[in-house]
């Protein structure tokens, strides 16, 4: 595509996709609709700029933000909460794999000559989106439901669940045993050395060199070498066969424990942002209105059985797990769709001869548009939910969320973690309220973190820090920075992105303390000043003036915003005294 012709078609898919979003969001369908029909309107399979090679190549491109999406899970899942997931994990996901795969086999058996073209159809759409289902439960702020972490598991297991389904493609194709150069053991023991290598590496190399890169202040190499470890763990998965998304989540998994978890979150998601609304929109691309047409009776069968049948299959399970039924309602609906692996299983399929043409693109189109139906089957299943959320209160006991064990989520945030923030910290943790605190000096937070403080490394500064989901139920903002300029853009940030959290903050001087305030913090408190203010009284009482008398006069001064003392040098910007030479 020469560049005339990439920025017409950047230009027109933006026009377009920007109408379309504020049009579904407003009838409250979603932003993922609106994408998806921007990828149909834009399409080669309508009067769009794009040609089908074209299609394939952006599909490929974005993935990327598949990629970047399981690595942020991966950020918030502790490798603990993964293990108390196991059940849900092996158990529920295993079994919804096989029957799944079983059942929708036995129905595509009835329009196909052959078994081994309906098993390898059964098992890929046994499979569904990872990309559709856990951006939708962020966006929602669902993913850490009971519900949200049903469904992550299943979704997890299906991407395990890739190596066996690669290798089930060339033996249906030959009838017989695996090629000799690709015996299926040696693909496992890749596997399992590959992602030993990934976890050793998250776990040990990358937080070192994130640490030395936080000491520097070296902020784009920081974020250069966190993207490089994601791409990296990505591509060693991509190498042994397996699914890019699954070594970003192991990627994610090792950091989360790290200092540097919530500065990574707040680097990486704008660009996983951009990428997976792009992966969207080549989704839709990938519709071939026209082919339908031909069959359209024999497609609409299609989704709406395999839609049933993943509903039916994944329902029941869900109850056999016990997870109530609300809750599988909601997991059954939500998975019901094609996953966007099945474009990689079918696209090589082809090309063994497991399938034909026809059988290839009516696959794909099934896929497309039950992804497609997927923001409206999620409504139909919340709906149902509610209707039957009167079940026993027990049936939710088995899960927790947080987990036995974890933390609670923080009430208080404190930006800043020095002397004050350090005393504020302190005494917050000996009332039993949970915090966490955020400070840019990588060495003050080592420090505090290997004591057992909630310390992170982090600029409060940055938009999508205090943007990012862990952060969006604090109750109280505590400001202790000691930078007038960096306070005050701080102060600025949070209250433009949580306008009801109430801000107290620690200023220098009165100067700082007005420009606080005007920047939206509830209550700033001017240190210096306070210090005076304190010493005063103490001098009045050590002269036999009453404690009573000395207390009324400091809420005096306070209630009056200081008054008394602004024509003071406390009321000019605070510099620091020359040193004599």
């Amino acid at each position: 595509m020469d560049p005339r012709s990439f920025v017409y078609s950047a230009v027109l898919l933006l026009i377009v996709a920007s109408m379309a979003v504020a049009v579904f969001r407003h009838f409250g369908l979603g932003s993922i609709l609106g994408l998806l029909v921007t990828g149909i309107i834009v399409g080669p399979h309508t009067p769009g700029p794009f040609i089908t090679t074209e299609v394939d190549d952006v599909r490929h491109f974005t993935e990327l933000g598949v990629v970047l999406l399981l690595f942020l899970i991966g950020l918030e899942m502790k490798p603990r909460r993964l293990w108390d997931l196991r059940r849900t994990l092996f158990g529920l996901g295993s079994l919804q794999i096989l029957v799944s795969a079983a059942v929708i086999a036995l129905y595509m058996k009835l329009f196909l000559p052959g078994w081994p073209a309906a098993i390898l159809i059964g098992a890929s759409f046994a499979l569904s989106s990872t990309a559709f289902v856990i951006q939708m439960l962020r966006d929602q702020g669902e993913i850490a439901s009971r519900h949200g972490q049903t469904a992550f598991a299943i979704l997890l297991m299906q991407d395990l669940a890739v190596v066996p389904l690669l290798a089930l493609v060339p033996v249906l194709a030959d009838s017989g045993p695996l090629p000799k150069e690709m015996p299926l053991l040696r693909q496992i023991a890749v596997a399992v050395a590959m992602v030993g290598l990934v976890i050793v590496i998250g776990r040990y190399l990358v937080p070192r060199l994130l640490d030395r890169l936080a000491r520097q202040n070296n902020r784009e190499a920081f974020f250069l070498t966190a993207m490089a470890a994601v791409l990296a763990a990505a591509w060693a998965m991509d190498l042994a066969g397996m699914s890019m998304a699954l070594g970003a989540f192991l990627m994610g998994m090792m950091l989360s424990t790290s200092r540097y978890s919530m500065q990574i979150e707040a680097t990486l998601e704008p660009h996983k942002g951009l990428l997976m609304s792009l992966f969207f929109v080549a989704v839709g691309m990938s519709v071939d209105v026209a082919a339908l047409a031909q069959h359209p009776f024999q497609f609409a069968l299609h989704v709406l059985v395999i839609i049933g049948i993943k509903v039916a299959v994944l329902y029941t399970l869900c109850l056999l797990f016990g997870t109530g039924r609300s809750t599988a309602a909601r997991v059954a609906f939500m998975l019901s769709q094609g996953g966007e692996f099945g474009f990689v299983v079918f696209g090589a399929a082809k090309a063994l001869g497991v399938i034909d043409d026809l059988v290839f693109v009516m696959a794909v189109a099934v896929i497309s548009l039950s992804m497609l139906l997927t923001p409206v089957l999620v409504k139909l299943g919340n709906r149902l939910a509610q209707r039957l959320a009167s079940e026993p209160a027990g049936v939710h006991q088995r899960f927790q969320y947080p987990p036995e064990g974890e933390d609670n989520a923080p009430r208080v945030l404190v930006a800043g973690y020095g002397r004050v923030g350090h005393t504020v910290g302190t005494i917050l943790a000996s009332t039993g309220i949970p915090y966490v605190a955020f400070d840019s000096d990588a060495e003050l937070v080592a420090k505090w973190r290997s004591e057992g403080h909630p310390v992170f490394y982090g600029d409060i500064g940055n938009p999508e820090l205090f943007g990012s989901g862990s952060l969006q139920r604090v109750e109280l903002v505590v400001l202790t920075i000691d930078d007038r300029h960096a306070a005050v853009r701080a102060a600025t940030l949070i209250r433009a992105q949580a306008p009801e959290v109430t801000i107290v903050a620690r200023a220098r001087d009165l100067s700082t303390c007005d420009a606080l305030l005007r920047a939206g913090v509830s209550q700033a408190f001017p240190e210096t000043l306070e210090a005076s203010l304190r010493l005063a009284a103490e001098s009045l009482e050590a002269l036999g003036i009453s404690s009573e008398e000395t207390g009324m006069l400091l809420h005096g001064v306070r209630s009056t915003d200081y008054a008394l003392v602004r024509n003071g040098p406390e009321a000019a910007p605070h510099t620091p005294p020359e040193t004599p030479a």
